[in-house]
């Protein structure tokens, strides 16, 4: 094999992967997590047997999907958000980031759950952002002193909660972010009980892990 043709055969399968993620990200966004690897093969314009050359598994399909579109929309926001010179507008680029992201591919995340695929990695950057903007935004005085960063995991799980209270076209959401950061704020808070460390909920079931 030439050099030349190693090289147009790599560019042909990155190019296939590429369609196969841009498939599987519509039709989950489409179908939810029960679509099948030969549809999204058929709107990629590629055999079966192309697909499992490069993703073995559905598990490794909606992980890469997944993987790419939190690149694409969400490491853009974290960015801004530390970026921003005021930390309370970046904690609310963070925020409004993840749960329009969430809101947007509910069939994406519900694919990621339903194979069974860890991607809470995936996840790292935005926490670490918010971790340090909201730091910051202690130190400058806008947000209570006695915040922990267990406590920003489980505020943006309650904030997600929200989603299915509203219409999925909805963003009535943003409301309860508001609220939210008005209620961090340091004017005469309420004493907080003591933080409890933080549990590992489970993706399969109801209960902690």
């Amino acid at each position: 094999m030439t050099a030349e043709t190693s090289r147009r055969l790599r560019a042909d399968a990155a190019r296939n992967s590429e369609k196969i993620l841009r498939a599987a990200r519509e039709i989950y966004a489409e179908s939810g997590p029960d679509a099948s690897l030969e549809e999204i093969a058929r709107r990629a314009g590629v055999g079966i047997a192309t697909l499992y050359r490069r993703f073995p598994n559905k598990e490794e399909l909606v992980r890469a999907a997944l993987e790419q579109k939190v690149t694409e929309e969400m490491s853009p926001a974290i960015s801004r958000a530390l970026e921003d010179s005021d930390p309370l507008r970046g904690l609310a680029t963070l925020w409004e980031a993840s749960v329009s992201f969430a809101a947007r591919e509910r069939g994406m995340l519900a694919a990621v759950r339903h194979s069974g695929s860890l991607a809470s990695e995936l996840s790292a950057p935005f926490y670490e952002a918010l971790i340090l903007v909201t730091r910051r935004a202690q130190i400058a005085g806008h947000v209570r002193a006695d915040l922990v960063p267990d406590d920003l995991h489980r505020i943006t799980v309650m904030l997600l909660s929200v989603l299915p209270t509203v219409a999925p076209d909805s963003d009535g959401w943003k409301r309860y972010i508001a609220l939210m950061l008005d209620g961090l704020a340091p004017a005469q808070p309420t004493v907080l009980p003591s933080p409890e460390p933080l549990r590992q909920w489970s993706t399969r079931g109801s209960r902690p892990a």
